[in-house]
């Protein structure tokens, strides 16, 4: 999915949100008996015209073992080609490796996009480059917060190192191939990253459980594409704990697709 089919999306759907399929047996409803794949299959039908895009973060796939990676293959099969599928695993090693965990990402799982930790550098980022309409999505400013420990950090008055990051990596790769993580809870730095970065999307976690600013991040964010796709997992997810779970998880993406709608016509250039 390019650029230009991504803003479609947004555009025919007056949404930019991204459901994050972290599925955790402990938090699903009881009646489903940790059936993490029935629980996924339920989020997706009742969400699909709400959002155009499903991030599942691999974390909670990797812990169920080999069962876990035949859950997530089936979960973005389920998901199909006319949502952006993004695996979140924030991997980030030498040249060889990445190769690996990108054909991992993009043949194996037939994702859209992966997220990786540019920390090693170039070398490390550019074999997810290399896939055609795939996409690289670099971690920037996080919403965590431990993102004050390296994050901010500058030296001799040069950028902060997130910046640095942003900067350094558009040579990389083109708006057609990178996006950058930027996190919610750190909404009043987004004038300062559009600026940085004007035609790239950001993928923005933070929204709803971690308290991220979802007014701010659209008035100061937002670009002539949207430039946005804004995460809620936990909020969607588990927003009801009974039978109708999948009922009140369209209810809580319902809202956020309101608010979203709004914010695209009042802040769409």
């Amino acid at each position: 999915m390019n650029r230009e089919a991504l803003f479609e999306q947004i555009q025919r759907k007056q949404s930019f949100l991204c459901v994050g399929l972290d599925a955790d047996p402990a938090k699903m409803p009881a009646h489903l008996n940790g059936d993490v794949l029935a629980f996924n299959k339920a989020i997706i039908d009742a969400t699909r015209d709400l959002c155009v895009a499903y991030k599942p973060n691999t974390a909670f796939y990797e812990a169920l073992g080999l069962d876990g990676m035949r859950i997530l293959k089936e979960t973005i099969d389920y998901i199909g080609d006319e949502h952006f599928t993004i695996v979140d695993a924030k991997r980030g090693d030498i040249g060889n490796t990445s190769r690996y965990y990108a054909s991992f990402a993009f043949n194996t799982l037939g994702a859209d996009s992966i997220t990786v930790a540019p920390y090693m550098g170039s070398d490390s980022v550019k074999p997810f480059l290399e896939y055609d309409g795939k996409w690289t999505i670099l971690l920037a400013l996080t919403s965590n917060k431990g993102s004050q420990d390296f994050q901010h950090a500058s030296q001799d008055g040069e950028q902060p190192l997130y910046a640095k990051v942003m900067t350094r990596a558009a040579e990389w790769g083109t708006a057609d191939q990178l996006m950058f993580v930027c996190g919610a809870t750190q909404a009043e730095k987004f004038a300062e990253l559009r600026a940085l970065t004007p035609d790239y999307f950001f993928l923005v976690p933070g929204i709803g459980a971690q308290g991220g600013d979802l007014e701010g991040v659209c008035k100061f964010g937002m670009n002539d594409h949207c430039g946005l796709l804004v995460n809620s997992s936990r909020g969607i997810l588990y927003a009801g704990d009974g039978e109708d779970f999948a009922d009140k998880s369209r209810a809580a993406a319902q809202d956020l697709q309101t608010k979203m709608a709004s914010a695209l016509k009042k802040y769409l250039p």
